[in-house]
């Protein structure tokens, strides 16, 4: 059986599942105090930004913390530092379109891809904000999202909360883990070996298993999209070098497609 050929319909099967078996977030989790923590600047639009949107609509103080600068995603184009400055820019924008004030903002300044060997020094910074701020919700990476500095982040504030000792709600959100057939297609090879394919059904299917909650993000896609807009340098080519890779070429554009559906999904748990 050929998995290109039977991606779309798969891919509607799986989404219908999910969103057959969701458990909703209602108006009282919508007004919980929350920390969103996001590994680059625009994971956190594409992973819950439909949700802080609301969340601040609903009244919620809710502040984002962004682990590591993202100077390192088109450093082989622009100097690191340049792209660090341009990011954090961005980052900034996005969270206005989201109604996050800049004052709650923040940037622990850790070197993108260096997170993993400076996981000491993030803990205590986590701690410093977690204390300052009392959350009753955290926004995370899933734990097994595949990509270094979310992984990272993770264990990173999972290690901070063990130690902070407050009772809190996770909420993990799934950013590359969406690189899994038939959410997103097969690059390069087309006929991938059975070992592979069956590597990423089996993904697909922990997607079902255990991201249950889900907020109902339908009414405010415009706002989300216009809040990924303002991190240009991924969503657009700075310079015009085919090597500038955007989200939008990422599987075809399958990628980005997987944030802008009617729900975004969590895997949710209480913590301590």
């Amino acid at each position: 059986m050929n998995p290109v050929a039977i991606q779309i319909p798969i891919r509607r099967v799986c989404r219908a599942l999910m969103e057959s078996r969701r458990i909703e977030c209602d108006r009282t989790h919508l007004c919980q105090s929350a920390i969103v923590f996001a590994p680059h600047p625009d994971d956190e639009t594409l992973g819950c930004g439909g949700t802080i949107f609301q969340k601040k609509q609903a009244g919620a103080d809710l502040k984002i913390v962004f682990m590591t600068d993202g100077s390192q995603s088109h450093s082989h184009l622009i100097p690191a530092e340049k792209l660090k400055a341009i990011r954090a820019q961005e980052a900034l924008a996005a969270a206005e379109k989201l109604g996050v004030e800049p004052t709650n903002v923040f940037f622990l300044g850790i070197g993108d891809g260096s997170l993993a060997y400076n996981q000491a020094i993030a803990i205590e910074k986590v701690k410093q904000i977690i204390f300052r701020i009392f959350p009753e919700t955290v926004f995370i990476p899933y734990v097994q999202d595949g990509v270094p500095d979310h992984d990272a982040t993770n264990q990173i504030v999972i290690a901070a909360l063990r130690q902070c000792g407050i009772p809190v709600t996770v909420y993990e959100y799934p950013i590359w883990f969406w690189r899994h057939w038939p959410w997103t297609v097969f690059e390069g090879d087309k006929s991938p070996a059975l070992a592979v394919w069956r590597q990423n059904l089996a993904s697909s299917l922990r997607l079902l298993q255990q991201f249950s909650c889900a907020v109902d993000i339908h009414a405010v896609l415009d706002h989300k999209r216009i809040a990924l807009e303002q991190h240009q340098s991924q969503m657009t080519r700075l310079k015009p070098d085919p090597r500038w890779v955007t989200l939008g070429d990422v599987a075809q554009g399958d990628f980005l497609d997987c944030f802008f559906q009617n729900y975004e999904f969590f895997r949710r748990y209480r913590f301590n």
